[in-house]
């Protein structure tokens, strides 16, 4: 059973940096690719990082130059640096793994930024 747990959520002031963890069991870590999404209320859940095996990187235009993803498969871990943060970065964040065709997501981490 594939399970994916963040942390490292919170509340920061605008311009101000969090960095999410995002746990990985049950699975081959270093054999998947993991992204990040987010879901602020109202609205879909978007792309918002996403990291393969060898370690190429994509972003999303909304945060290129600002967040930075990177994984560490000794610890199984996948982590997303947020810097310069803005209100409009507020949201729940997801890890997301697919494997066999099967989608798997986290409970997700809330991130609040204030202006």
């Amino acid at each position: 059973q594939v399970q994916l747990v963040e942390s490292g959520g919170g509340l920061v002031q605008a311009g101000g940096s969090l960095r999410l963890s995002c746990a990985a069991s049950g699975t081959i870590f270093a054999a998947y690719t993991m992204a990040w999404y987010r879901q602020a209320p109202g609205k879909q859940r978007e792309f918002v990082a996403t990291i393969t095996t060898g370690g190429s990187t994509n972003y999303a235009d909304s945060v290129k130059g600002r967040f930075t993803i990177s994984r560490d498969n000794d610890k199984n871990t996948v982590y997303l640096q947020m810097n310069s943060l803005k209100p409009e970065d507020s949201a729940v964040y997801y890890c997301h793994l697919r494997r066999f065709a099967s989608d798997y997501w986290g409970q997700g981490a809330q991130v609040t930024v204030s202006s």
